[in-house]
């Protein structure tokens, strides 16, 4: 008995990795003035979300942006008003931490 051929389709990274681990990187925006802050712990893209989310709901925040280095230090940059002590409260009520320098 002769086993069917199959049609080989092509894997493309649009399509590689779930929705929070996807190796689909995205673009870092233009930054204008912002704050620089380096981050441990992160690992995926639903990581990222969980940082950024809780960033931007601080009073004072415009824009708040993680760039990912998973298993390594990534860097937030968040732009506004709001204080490090604050957006360093915000981060670890995530789950992560702030690296101290």
């Amino acid at each position: 008995m002769q086993t069917p051929s199959r049609t080989e389709l092509p894997l493309t990274a649009s399509s590689s990795g779930c929705g929070c681990c996807s190796t689909n990187t995205r673009p870092t925006p233009p930054i204008e003035t912002g704050v620089e802050y380096g981050i441990e712990g992160l690992t995926c893209g639903g990581c990222v979300t969980s940082v950024e989310r809780a960033v931007k709901a601080l009073e004072g925040v415009d824009t708040a942006f993680v760039d990912l280095v998973p298993g390594g230090l990534s860097r937030l940059v968040v732009t506004g008003t709001a204080g490090p002590s604050a957006v360093r409260d915000a981060v670890t009520s995530a789950g992560y931490s702030l690296t101290s320098s």
